[in-house]
């Protein structure tokens, strides 16, 4: 029987307000996306879960699709919540999402009312839940009306089966438009999930802004860029790393677009802080505090313990930032 380490609230792990919401998030959140399918040890998966909750990481982020297979990562997390979760659901905020290719046919994918709401039921029975705490749409659908979407979201979020709705991948404008709808249904817009990292900043060209002025929080995905601010692909691409055995994420093309040489500057500054890259990349995401919350990955609990040492640092000086800045614009 799994006892949590009774000291997991002990101030090692901030929590956020997630933007004018009375809800609270970890600065950093797990996300079962690579790690939950069946190409990971059930054990494994039960002692990342297991080390995060002891750390006082008190979210867990999953999607339909996430696995492989597709479902997956739902059905283990299912189980998982049966062996060691009930006790502590109501310590616990889980999410999931929709808007991709999830089943074969015209109601597996996009924006529909018919597909989001089919596709939570199935998600809450592939993780024995009765309810999620956050349920997305995974992206926008050009093709489907906002009304649509987001009145479903707002449905959902009425009938119990979730109890907060989010947007996820949704440009400033769509933001906008899907946060305005979600408002005048009464059913207020808790959160956005997009990409964000040192290597990909495009949020910071009006989407912190609109969720700043609409006090909508933001959890990032991929604050360390895929891998690619880990520093393992410095000089090179190991063997056993994600860009060399599964490049459906990380490709050895994408690796070295990044640029090794402005990665290798970025590592400079993070040893003369006292860092690793990565906790600094996490450090830097989590600066500007309309970011609520950043997803780690991790495939061994000893990687969750080193980016909670990010929490400890020292912030970054305004010298740092605007080196860090340059090294960017290169």
């Amino acid at each position: 029987m799994y006892i949590p380490d009774e000291n997991r609230y002990d101030g090692r792990m901030p929590y956020r307000r997630c933007g004018a919401s009375g809800l609270k998030l970890p600065a950093l959140s797990l996300g079962l996306w690579h790690n939950f399918g069946n190409i990971t040890p059930f054990e494994v998966q039960q002692r990342l879960l297991r080390t995060a909750f002891d750390q006082g990481i008190t979210h867990f982020d999953l999607a339909n699709n996430y696995g492989p297979p597709y479902g997956e990562a739902e059905r283990n997390f299912g189980v998982h919540m049966d062996r060691d979760w009930r006790p502590h659901r109501d310590e616990l905020i889980i999410s999931t999402k929709a808007g991709y290719d999830m089943w074969p046919g015209p109601y597996g994918d996009h924006g529909s009312r018919k597909y989001l709401i089919a596709s939570l039921d199935q998600s809450l029975k592939r993780m024995h839940l009765d309810y999620v705490d956050i349920f997305y749409h995974h992206r926008p659908d050009p093709e489907t009306p906002i009304e649509e979407t987001m009145g479903a979201l707002d449905r959902i979020v009425r009938s119990g089966k979730a109890l907060y709705a989010g947007i996820s991948n949704y440009r400033p404008e769509q933001a906008r438009a899907a946060i305005a709808e979600l408002r005048r249904l009464g059913t207020p817009c808790l959160i956005e999930q997009p990409n964000y990292s040192m290597l990909d900043r495009w949020i910071e060209h009006g989407l912190t802004d609109v969720l700043r002025e609409e006090k909508v929080g933001c959890i990032v995905f991929s604050p360390l860029a895929g891998g690619m601010l880990t520093g393992k692909y410095v000089t090179g691409i190991p063997e056993t790393s994600r860009a060399a055995r599964d490049p459906r994420y990380l490709t050895p093309e994408r690796v070295q677009k990044a640029g090794q040489e402005k990665i290798g500057k970025l590592m400079k500054i993070a040893e003369n802080r006292g860092q690793k890259l990565h906790q600094m990349a996490l450090q830097w995401v989590l600066r500007d505090e309309v970011v609520t919350s950043a997803l780690i990955g991790a495939s061994r609990p000893e990687q969750i313990l080193d980016n909670m040492a990010c929490l400890k640092a020292a912030p970054l000086t305004r010298e740092e930032l605007e080196q860090i800045d340059r090294i960017l614009a290169e």
